[in-house]
């Protein structure tokens, strides 16, 4: 990776420079939004998006509510540890930020002194995506074109190389699709459980698990049916 960062004629600095570059000639305005989106506006339109996924099958209340529930409980949980598998990835690599290894860089967001590789913001936001993916397509989509919006913010903002941001997508996927089954094994139950409580079921379903389902009976009623069979029997 330090051969990378080190060389100009190669195809992540060549792409680098060609992204970096529509800064330059960028309208002052448009970098400053390009930065709060970059940084900081595409993380909240991810976690918007969840708490919108949710309210969706929180409104559906059918019988796969917990399982979509218990994915999308998942999304967060795993971008957080993809985030954690980072830490020693960055460590070993320890491939600088472009601006310290390249001159010439617009660069929208001062104040980076950890590594580039590989990219949290672009890690956080594809995990996110694919995460949703899981629990809802309609929304995973939507999430995962945040994330590559996302990655392509980065690079224009010229603090990560492309490879940086691939590698951020690549570990935030790869976290969310291994460990997914053993998530689901082991929140589903917990939200089945979380389902049938009186005080946090609507934290599944829109109401109670009895009022949405069709067949459900009322506790003395099936008696109270009975004893009339019995009178007109009579």
């Amino acid at each position: 990776m330090a051969v990378l960062a080190e060389s100009g004629s190669n195809p992540d600095v060549d792409l680098l420079y060609d992204i970096n570059g529509l800064a330059k000639d960028a309208p002052h305005w448009f970098d400053r939004v390009m930065e709060f989106v970059g940084e900081y506006g595409l993380l909240l339109a991810m976690v918007l998006l969840v708490l919108w996924c949710w309210w969706s099958v929180r409104r559906r209340a059918d019988e796969d509510a917990a399982s979509s529930v218990a994915a999308l409980v998942w999304a967060p949980l795993a971008a957080g540890l993809a985030v954690l598998v980072n830490v020693p990835i960055r460590g070993f690599v320890a491939r600088p930020r472009p601006f310290n290894a390249h001159q010439g860089l617009d660069v929208l967001v001062s104040g980076k002194t950890d590594f580039s590789f590989v990219s949290d913001h672009a890690t956080i936001t594809m995990a996110l995506g694919v995460g949703l993916f899981v629990a809802n397509r309609r929304f995973g989509i939507a999430g995962i074109g945040l994330a590559l919006v996302e990655g392509f913010c980065r690079v224009y903002m010229g603090v990560h190389y492309p490879t940086d941001v691939v590698g951020g997508f690549a570990l935030g996927t790869a976290v969310v699709l291994l460990l997914s089954p053993l998530a689901t094994a082991l929140l589903t139950p917990l939200m089945k459980a979380v389902e049938r409580s009186p005080r946090a079921g609507w934290i599944v379903r829109r109401g109670p698990a009895s009022a949405e389902r069709p067949d459900a009976v009322v506790p003395g009623a099936r008696k109270s049916l009975e004893a009339e069979e019995r009178d007109l029997a009579a």
